[in-house]
């Protein structure tokens, strides 16, 4: 008799993220199902102040309640010339119910008189992958680049219309559905996750 195909959760409440996952991931040997296809909270408190801290978190909470193998991904802007914020809050950088142009705009009014040069940044994904028994494993992907100094394409979205990549000359947004699956942190630490996501079946 054939096995069902075992399940995987994709732990976001943010749709985007949760296309984009689905879509990274694709090739793994899992059905993936959302939180809201188990009706499960789209949000938990994550207090921790590392991207892997709160990654960790956001995956063992959800895999506990839901009984399956669960990944999780916390990912942000660290921009130089601001110490590093918005980092770990870079979703209510501009307040709790601000859109994702509100939170651009605010980047832009705090680099306002920074250089060029000085506006370096990069965006920093961790995704967390934890059983349900509470063995856990992260990865990690990094894309480095600068904040412009307006918003620049449609797609994609958070800071995407401002972070600028020289080598593309173009911002995220600007970027196709594939190039940006080719570069962006989530998919360099994806990449990590698929393999890690092999071997479990095979374990």
């Amino acid at each position: 008799m054939e096995q069902p195909t075992p399940k995987l959760l994709l732990a976001t409440g943010n749709p985007g993220k949760a296309r984009e996952l689905a879509e990274l991931l694709r090739g793994v040997p899992f059905e993936m199902v959302s939180l809201r296809d188990l009706n499960l909270p789209t949000e938990i408190d994550e207090p921790a102040d590392t991207f892997e801290g709160n990654a960790i978190i956001k995956a063992e909470s959800y895999a506990r309640m839901s009984g399956l193998l669960t990944l999780a991904d916390d990912s942000g802007l660290e921009i130089d010339a601001l110490n590093g914020q918005p980092g770990v809050h870079s979703k209510r950088f501009a307040g709790e119910d601000a859109t994702d142009e509100g939170r651009v705009q605010i980047v832009l009014q705090r680099l306002e008189d920074v250089p060029r040069e000085q506006r370096t940044a990069r965006y920093r994904c961790v995704l967390a992958i934890a059983r349900p028994d509470g063995d856990t494993v992260t990865c990690e992907g990094i894309c480095s680049g600068i904040i412009g100094h307006e918003v620049r394409g449609s797609g994609g979205f958070g800071y995407d219309p401002v972070f600028y990549l020289p080598e593309f000359d173009k911002t995220v947004a600007e970027l196709s559905l594939e190039e940006k699956n080719q570069i962006s942190h989530r998919a360099r630490a994806a990449k990590q996750a698929v393999e890690l996501l092999k071997g479990l079946t095979n374990s």
